[in-house]
């Protein structure tokens, strides 16, 4: 396996591949090949049955560099794409699943982006998992409510999906023998942000934030964006074609567990 961005998700489906047995060679800050060295990464490739990238596109140009780069070589039989639902824009609370249509092509901005490099790589025979908010150890309510960084704004009717780190491995390496297409991997129980950090203050004893308005909280472009999207993802895909179970089925089971 070569991996292309072997960051917080990826680093951990390396791990598990490399516990089954699998050699896995990975660009990226903590991989062993240079995004940069041309040569050397035609050389990985050359030699992987399969090829996984998790590198978003670039979001002042919009371009995937992997497939700017290095698509002419990417012949595998075997390809895997870790995208986003963010593609799915936003859908006012309904739920979405596979055949939902994303965002429009030639579009701007970030999610248009994501929507072109989803779909690039589903028109190269990839395994394109889309993925909604990802939680895990180190990265979860529980730590931004000890580090007094949680937030409840006002928005009673917003909703959202998530999925455990762990059940993102799951289903990648379910999705080692299975067709190309997409397939979304996300919990049972989409759920506001809110209700979250709620849970992660019970499960510590700490009384939740205060509630604020969008207005009032002065939140960066990017999380305003956040809330400006509301839908809930389906995962019935995942669980027929993969035979995908999720391991923390809610965000309960999951938060729980990291405590």
């Amino acid at each position: 396996m070569f991996i292309f961005g072997l960051g917080y998700t990826a680093s951990r489906i390396a791990k598990t591949l490399r516990e089954r047995g699998w050699q896995v060679h990975a660009s990226g800050s903590a991989g062993d090949v240079d995004f940069e060295d041309a040569e050397a990464v035609a050389c990985a490739l050359s030699s992987a049955s399969h090829v996984l990238s998790s590198v978003p596109p670039d979001r002042k140009s919009g371009i995937d560099p992997v497939l700017d780069r290095y698509g002419k070589l990417l012949t595998h039989d075997w390809l895997g794409y870790l995208s986003s639902t963010g593609v799915y824009g936003d859908a006012g609370g309904a739920w979405v699943d596979e055949t939902t249509p994303t965002v429009g092509h030639g579009g701007t901005g970030r999610r248009s982006a994501r929507s072109d490099a989803d779909r690039a790589w589903l028109n190269l025979g990839a395994r394109v998992f889309r993925l909604p908010g990802i939680y895990g150890p180190g990265r979860s309510a529980l730590e931004r409510v000890q580090e007094g960084k949680a937030r409840r704004i006002d928005q009673p009717e917003q909703v959202f999906s998530r999925v455990h780190i762990d059940d993102i491995v799951s289903g990648v390496v379910a999705g080692l023998e299975a067709p190309s297409g997409a397939f979304n991997l996300a919990d049972d129980l989409p759920a506001s942000g809110n209700t979250v950090t709620e849970e992660a203050c019970r499960l510590l004893g700490i009384s939740p934030p205060p509630l604020e308005t969008l207005e009032a909280a002065n939140l960066s472009e990017m999380a305003r964006g956040f809330y400006a999207e509301n839908r809930r993802v389906a995962n019935i895909k995942a669980r027929r074609v993969l035979g995908w179970q999720p391991r923390y089925p809610t965000y309960v089971e999951g938060l729980a567990s990291l405590l």
